[in-house]
């Protein structure tokens, strides 16, 4: 079984025509890619899951304290039971929470990118979370670069369409499962909404990406690499030449499944203002326009929003 490419992003600087050719080629095939040599150090990666698992081991009331109702998730604490896949019957086995973009109080975004919140119980969380939620949206940003290039846009294309994008940092906590033969899973076979998302903490087993003859691939990174994958604002916006591909996260074997598991995805998104606009350069005769009506970024998270049960 052909297997999803790691690429060596240093060679964005030292090779460039060859890395764009070969992260463009590894995206339109999988729509997934491991990015190693990131520059985001390991301690810093730490030190955030640090706070994060200090958090998901706080008291279930405390927690509670943090959720935010009617907010559709968007900041603070999600409980355990809430998301469930579009589609599917069953909700995932898993509680988040949710860190945003800093913005001023007067931005034009304020009312759709509402303040985070932090919680006073674990030190270091704000520092550490928001550090690694930079660092992230940094990389996200060479990344965007690369695929930029790769569909003959200018190497800047995203960056005043994303330098206030309404980007999450989610980190995860799938408690022990304690039953066996339950119907649902870890995460449930989804698509993610945005532009790209940043997975870091892949290297624990579980992701299964969908190949394009519909087999399901394990994907199980080395600890020093991210995992980037095409969301469906970029598919959308790229008339699919690179595809939001199905991915799940299933439930291990055995003794496997009696341990927590923690992950952190970082989902970068455009400005909420941003249309998506099917590109010109990726309509082709052979790939006609799949969106006559573009959509806001804002209009169109929303919308999805809704189908996972999150508002």
């Amino acid at each position: 079984m052909s297997q999803i490419p790691t690429l060596d992003i240093t060679r964005f600087d030292s090779d460039r025509d060859a890395f764009v050719a070969e992260l463009g080629a590894a995206y339109r095939e999988w729509g997934f890619a491991g990015i190693r040599n990131h520059g985001i150090p390991q301690a810093e990666i730490d030190a955030a899951y640090d706070v994060f698992k200090a958090f998901f081991a706080l008291p279930e009331d405390t927690k509670r304290q943090y959720l935010l109702p009617g907010s559709g998730g968007a900041r603070g604490y999600t409980a355990f039971g809430v998301e469930t896949a579009k589609d599917s019957k069953h909700f995932d086995l898993k509680e988040f929470w949710h860190i945003g973009r800093e913005i001023p109080e007067g931005s034009k975004y304020r009312d759709v990118m509402p303040a985070n919140l932090w919680p006073t119980e674990v030190a270091g969380f704000r520092e550490h979370g928001y550090n690694l939620y930079s660092k992230l949206d940094q990389l996200g940003a060479r990344v965007l670069s690369a695929l930029a290039l790769h569909i003959g846009l200018p190497e800047n294309y995203f960056v005043d369409k994303t330098d206030s994008g309404n980007s999450i940092l989610r980190p995860i906590h799938y408690p022990p499962i304690t039953a066996d033969d339950i119907p649902n899973v870890r995460a449930g076979a989804h698509e993610d909404i945005n532009l790209i998302t940043l997975l870091v903490g892949a290297s624990a087993a579980g992701l299964e990406v969908k190949s394009k003859q519909g087999e399901w691939v394990p994907f199980t990174s080395s600890a020093d690499t991210i995992v980037v994958n095409i969301g469906d604002m970029l598919q959308r916006l790229t008339n699919h030449v690179y595809p939001s591909t199905t991915h799940r996260v299933v439930n291990p074997p055995g003794d496997l499944a009696r341990q927590p598991r923690y992950s952190v995805p970082f989902f970068l998104h455009p400005n909420p203002d941003f249309l998506i606009d099917v590109l010109p350069s990726t309509v082709t005769a052979d790939n006609p326009s799949r969106y006559p009506e573009p959509i806001t970024a804002q209009g169109y998270l929303e919308e999805r929003l809704r189908e996972i049960k999150l508002k």
